[in-house]
């Protein structure tokens, strides 16, 4: 007697191809105030993705067929390599040197999806546990990001990614917004938005309008109902009601303002690319608003009384843990409301 083969979850080639689209706004933003090295990240993370994935199929003797492949590169239909090579990749430092990039970009592929069997398996997020990998173990790099509309000619990027030459960038590099308001125990809001050049109108200097861009890729994916609204909704309602009732106005000790955790840091990025990602996030409605609440609130705790400056991906990946009981919670929540 036959069996019928397991439905797969979701159909993961045209959401995945329109994910890309939907990031073009955002790297193209990313590019505008931030210059070269956003190129040289996204190649060497794209690079360094596929050939992993490349490795690991002729290890498990998986056949690449042609509609898989570009150039002979394992880009695979389905586009996971790279969705997850470019969201690894905009939210690492811009000029990062290219030995950090290529060991977040071998962590997320090998331990972040092979480990597990592949795209579909994995029950954390790959682009955020590269990341989280390269916070950890390299953190004075992780810091240096450049100032924004600043950023170096292509040779210059080139030396500061890749390390050779003479005359590398002097005084290119600034704290961010989330960074200097987290270490600040004297100056005002007012007075930080005033002395500090990384502050701009609401939050980051470029980084509202890099917010806003990806804000705009989000709505793309949400009109293509690639998405659903229930996680980044709950994410960026959480992380608003939250910073409300935290904020104590303009004082030294002040938190920061609704909106300026709203358009700083990777907030929006996060919102619509990463706590959306089918695999390692919950399946359902209700279990997908709890999960993007979850993650806006584990966000703000971090950023505020934890010890990185943008506590996204941890909130992401602690979140990741949380999801079989997630949906076991709106399971038993939808039964009850059903009786």
């Amino acid at each position: 007697m036959t069996t019928a083969a397991a439905e797969p979850r979701f159909d993961p080639r045209p959401s995945l191809q329109r994910v890309l689209l939907a990031c073009l706004p955002g790297v193209l933003a990313l590019l505008w105030f931030n210059g070269w090295g956003v190129l040289l990240q996204l190649s060497l993370a794209t690079a360094t993705c596929c050939v992993c994935e490349w490795l690991t199929r002729r290890l498990r003797q998986q056949p690449t067929t042609a509609a898989d492949s570009l150039f002979g590169l394992p880009l695979l239909a389905e586009g996971s390599a790279l969705v997850s090579a470019v969201l690894l990749a905009v939210a690492l430092p811009t000029y990062a040197p290219w030995w950090l990039t290529v060991s977040a970009a071998v962590f997320a592929s090998l331990f972040g999806k092979s480990l597990f069997g592949g795209f579909g398996q994995n029950p954390l997020n790959p682009a955020m546990l590269g990341y989280a990998f390269a916070l950890v173990t390299f953190p004075a790099q992780m810091t240096q990001w450049p100032v924004p509309g600043n950023g170096p000619g292509l040779y210059a990027a080139l030396q500061q990614v890749f390390g050779f030459g003479s005359g590398l960038i002097d005084g290119w590099s600034q704290a961010t917004v989330l960074d200097s308001l987290k270490h600040n125990n004297r100056l005002t809001i007012d007075e930080l938005f005033s002395r500090h050049s990384a502050f701009g109108t609401l939050g980051g200097r470029g980084a509202e309008w890099i917010n806003l861009a990806f804000l705009a890729g989000g709505a793309f994916l949400l009109r293509q109902k690639v998405i659903r609204w229930h996680a980044p909704v709950g994410m960026l309602a959480a992380l608003f009601v939250i910073s409300l009732l935290c904020w104590n106005g303009s004082g030294s000790d002040s938190n920061g303002s609704p909106l300026l955790h709203l358009f700083s840091g990777a907030t929006m990025l996060s919102a619509f690319f990463i706590v959306t990602e089918p695999v390692s996030g919950a399946s359902s409605d209700r279990a997908r608003l709890y999960f993007g609440i979850g993650v806006g609130l584990l966000t703000y705790v971090i950023r505020t009384w934890g010890g990185y400056p943008d506590g996204l991906a941890f909130a992401v990946l602690l979140m990741n843990l949380c999801v079989p009981r997630l949906e076991r919670l709106a399971a038993w929540r939808t039964a009850r409301a059903a009786q």
